[in-house]
């Protein structure tokens, strides 16, 4: 163990549950620190690209979700760089309901690693699978991923393939169904062809729109379309399009019809399925204009439901697996003690003090390890203080500049709409007196006509009255148009304004960002050379302790201290140090799921 108390931290090895015994495999990694910061405790399973470990930070005792690239991708340059776009990309949106990303980088091996938050609690899959929600827990679900979405998207982040296994229900603060999107791997994905080849199709066939279907890039209406399918999905337990050929369900989202949830779900209100339908719209142009804007229609609906239609503390609240086993500590007081009872047994095996060389060197070194140990502890503490400010320093920076950006770009959407709002009214108008002159087109023909035929003047007076009506009116139409088009070109010169302040800050967001992770980088790398100087202190103390029982286990003098001894040892060698068996779970998210 790790000498040293807040760095002292180990846990012991749990594994998942496996429905298939026949994937049980030694894992050799169990046990071994990544990175000279995180520990592997449990293999929780594996995905596309990697391999998911619960594993704990030995300096903060932090409980993560460790993904490291499957061996056989290790040469797969193009996926190395996909990783490292998911974490730099949900790193920059930083929201509440976005799965946080703690670490990203590279072993002394080469092998990439990606460090995230532990979750515990249930799958959106799962809980669907359960049959259709209750109307406000629908929504009250949606409206959360909806959240951080318009985040993500203001920050010109894209998932690119939200579907309900990738969206994790968990319990935050007491409240049930606290939302998080998990795997934006596909989010940061560059038009690099050595990433994504020009016409490549990513994402979910069930959840994706008609215009990644098409392979097009997608856009932030593209992620809104899949919110479609998925609130489409909790009220009616289906999905809007289904086949079990992926090239037939591709084009079902191309150009395929959606049945109306409202035949599946006869007590859906009205205004939920005109907003799920305006999700699914096949043109980007007919959903919604962003997130924003879907938000502002989702909270007006929930206003409208009954507040008690649905008890967030009922039986269908998922009840995810218990949190991982606190850690134990083995820290230079264990080791300092662990020293002065073998010196103990020494004495009471040679009272005379003529111990062998061997023994004497063992035990003089176990003191002197347990001595550097307790100035390294030290030193790595002040270490992990460091780099624990600058972390809570970039955390707060990104979630002020997100709120800001999240502000202006809401404000943004609301005036952008409003004047859109005046050009259709502006356009109408335009038509009005476009009809308006035409009119009066006619009425000149008509003039014409009756003056050539020898019209009465009663005739030709009442024709001049229309024509002087249709003059009036539009003149007068063209000054309520001024005034529309006054008023749009204002708010669109404001909605651009704010568009400017946002691009701003984004730049300001990435500036401020690289620099800290320079200095991430930094205090990483120190902390991690020192580690390594820890672990080498580990394997010593370990050597020296195991010499000295081998030597001493046959005196019946010592037999008793000895067994004490023994005691602590079994206890620290049971803490993970050594790789175990566990049972693995494929899966596509790094998620303890019920």
């Amino acid at each position: 163990m790790y000498p040293g108390g807040r760095f002292a931290k180990e846990a012991m090895a749990t594994t998942t549950t496996s429905t298939s015994s026949s994937r049980s495999r030694k894992d050799t990694l169990l046990g071994q620190v990544i990175a000279g910061r995180y520990r592997l405790e449990a293999r929780l399973g594996e995905g596309g690209m990697g391999v998911v470990y619960r594993a704990r930070h030995v300096l903060i005792d932090r409980v993560v979700a460790l993904k490291l690239i499957r061996p056989d991708l290790r040469g797969e340059t193009h996926l190395r760089a996909w990783m490292l776009r998911e974490a730099r990309a949900a790193n920059r949106v930083d929201h509440a309901h976005i799965v946080d990303i703690h670490d990203v980088g590279e072993t002394e091996d080469g092998e990439l690693y990606l460090v995230m938050e532990y979750l515990v609690g249930a799958s959106l899959s799962s809980q669907i699978a359960k049959g259709p929600m209750p109307i406000p827990r629908a929504v009250d679900i949606i409206e959360q991923m909806t959240a951080a979405l318009s985040r993500a998207h203001d920050l010109g982040v894209i998932h690119r393939d939200l579907k309900s296994d990738n969206i994790m229900l968990t319990h935050r603060g007491g409240r049930q169904d606290y939302v998080k999107i998990l795997d934006f791997g596909l989010a940061a994905l560059a038009r690099d062809p050595r990433l994504a080849p020009k016409g490549a199709v990513f994402g979910t066939p069930e959840y994706m729109s008609p215009e990644q279907a098409r392979g097009e890039d997608a856009i932030a209406s593209s992620d809104l379309y899949a919110l479609g399918i998925l609130f489409y999905e909790m009220t009616t337990g289906q999905l809007p399009f289904r086949s079990s050929d992926r090239d037939t369900l591709l084009e079902m989202q191309r150009t395929g019809g959606t049945k109306n949830p409202s035949t599946l779900r006869q007590d859906l209100p009205e205004a939920a399925e005109q907003i799920i339908l305006r999700l699914l719209q096949k043109k980007p142009d007919d959903r919604f204009r962003d997130g924003h804007h879907l938000q502002e229609e989702l909270k007006a609906f929930q206003r409208s439901l009954p507040s008690t239609a649905w008890d967030r503390a009922t039986q269908d609240a998922p009840q995810g697996p218990p949190p991982p086993p606190p850690a134990q500590s083995t820290g230079v007081v264990e080791w300092s003690k662990r020293a002065a009872n073998f010196l103990r047994l020494v004495s009471r095996a040679y009272p005379n003090g003529r111990a062998p060389d061997n023994i004497s060197a063992a035990a003089d070194k176990m003191w002197d390890l347990a001595a550097r140990a307790s100035r390294l502890e030290g030193e790595l503490a002040s270490h992990a203080k460091k780099l624990e400010a600058i972390e809570r320093r970039g955390r707060a920076l990104r979630a002020e500049i997100g709120r800001k950006v999240e502000e202006l770009s809401h404000e943004e959407s609301s005036i952008a709409r409003r004047a859109a709002e005046e050009r259709d009214r502006a356009r109408r108008i335009q038509r009005a007196i476009g009809g308006a002159q035409e009119a009066q087109q006619a009425s000149a023909q008509r003039v014409q006509q009756v003056l050539q035929a020898g019209g009465d003047m009663a005739t030709l007076q009442r024709i001049f009255e229309e024509s002087g009506g249709l003059a009036g009116r539009v003149h007068a139409l063209n000054e309520v148009l001024k005034e529309h088009d006054a008023k749009a070109t204002r708010q669109e010169q404001q909605a651009t304004s704010l568009r400017k302040q946002v691009t701003d800050l984004r730049a300001q967001l990435q500036r401020y960002g690289d620099a800290l992770e320079s200095d991430l980088t930094a205090g990483r790398e120190r902390i991690a050379t020192r580690v390594r100087e820890a672990l080498s202190y580990e394997k010593s103390f370990t050597d020296a302790s195991g010499t000295l029982v081998d030597h001493l286990k046959g005196k019946p003098e010592c037999r008793e201290l000895l067994e004490e001894v023994r005691k602590e040892m079994d206890k620290y060698h049971s803490l993970g140090s050594a790789p175990s068996k566990a049972p693995v779970q494929r899966r596509d998210s790094w998620v303890v799921k019920s």
